[in-house]
């Protein structure tokens, strides 16, 4: 089955021969992931765009795929795209990657012209770093995150750099970013934006989906998740989306690699599974009954246990000794009685609600809380249904 590297490897028409589409919106965003300091300029430089092609050389390479997962698939898609007469003249710029430990802030964008004028401007999803999952995490209490808010500012910038349409993208966080950064940048910049791209964005909160800014460029959103999503169904309530068939099962189905691509297009399914649904609805309803200030001290708490141990990144973890483990239980245990209480109480509950999820919810549970965010659209002639 293929997918976006053997697209990009054997899709070799130009835009102009054959326009742009949901596929390559996803190729975009996961070249966002690439690390491209010291290679592509920021916005600070007042540098030409670079051509993507130019960046195709053996000295980059070491610090380009630096610290991604899928080491191996990113190197073969990068080459692929570099050497395609669809992706090679691509130029790139305004590039910029942000770790704030002490803002919680994980956040990376970079801007691409097309061939035709068309500007993309993708955000990288979250990285392999902590902070960049504990940014996540804050979703769960707190709107704006600050990599939201830079998010509005970045395309308020890159927009101002350059002239014609404007798509906006991402993968994972990324997407859940371009779509809260095309709600609220200025109206001018709002106008000439025609699409906006969120692969397996996490949504959410119910007041932002209430709002004006959303109900303004509602139409104009394209969300796409795997069968059994995890991520992108997460603070789901009214995002309408379209779902992709994955060769990876749970979890996994997240990496943008794994997604089926078929004729020049995402292979669809009617929707996603019932263990998906039942993984939304029972964190759903777990953070309905949680209110904000839990929240925030749930996620705060578990932070300062992994920070104790002076790991930085996921990668970290495996070079964690005996030592940074007694760090951690002691970091634990300095957490005030009470908060330690409620924090083991949570997790508890939170395996619990897994377990239930194992399990098929009866068809009046799914549809009573589905009901407000699911509704059969389709979006033109030719297109699969968006649920």
């Amino acid at each position: 089955m293929n997918d976006i590297i053997s697209y990009a490897e054997n899709e070799l028409r130009r835009f102009d021969e054959n326009p742009f589409n949901h596929v390559d919106s996803l190729i975009l965003s996961q070249l966002a992931y690439v690390q491209f300091d010291g290679l592509v300029p920021g916005p600070e430089d007042s540098a030409p765009f670079v051509r993507l092609g130019d960046l195709y050389k053996a000295e980059n390479f070491p610090s380009m795929f630096k610290d991604l997962l899928y080491v191996d698939k990113n190197r073969r898609f990068f080459f692929a795209l570099a050497a395609s007469p669809r992706f090679r003249d691509i130029g790139l710029n305004y590039y910029v990657n942000k770790h704030d430990y002490n803002a919680e802030k994980q956040f990376s964008a970079v801007t691409y012209l097309l061939p035709d004028g068309t500007v993309f401007v993708a955000y990288r999803g979250t990285d392999l770093t902590f902070v960049g999952w504990k940014e996540d995490f804050n979703m769960a209490y707190k709107s704006p995150i600050p990599s939201q808010e830079e998010g509005v500012s970045y395309l308020d910038t890159a927009a101002g750099k350059t002239s014609g349409s404007i798509i906006v993208g991402g993968h994972s966080k990324g997407g859940n970013i371009a779509v809260y950064s095309s709600m609220y940048c200025k109206s001018t910049v709002r106008q000439r934006i025609k699409a906006v791209y969120s692969h397996d964005g996490p949504g959410f909160r119910e007041d932002v989906f209430s709002s004006s800014a959303f109900l303004e460029v509602k139409d104009r959103i394209y969300k796409f998740v795997p069968q059994s999503s995890i991520v992108g169904m997460l603070l789901q309530n009214q995002e309408s989306y379209m779902v992709v068939e994955s060769r990876k099962f749970g979890i996994l189905q997240h990496d943008p690699f794994s997604w089926i691509v078929v004729n020049g297009d995402f292979k669809y399914a009617k929707t996603v599974t019932n263990s998906s649904l039942n993984v939304n609805y029972n964190l759903s309803r777990w953070l309905r009954d949680l209110p904000d200030e839990k929240r925030e001290l749930f996620v705060d708490a578990l932070y300062q246990v992994i920070k104790s141990t002076n790991a930085r990144s996921i990668s970290d973890l495996s070079e964690i000794r005996i030592k940074n483990l007694a760090s951690a239980l002691k970091a634990f245990r300095k957490i005030d009685k009470e908060t330690r209480k409620f924090v083991v109480q949570t997790i508890r509950e939170l395996i619990v609600l897994y377990v239930r999820s194992l399990n098929p919810l009866s068809k009046r549970a799914v549809t009573s809380d589905s009901a407000s965010s699911e509704g059969s659209v389709n979006r033109s002639e030719g297109e699969p249904s968006v649920v």
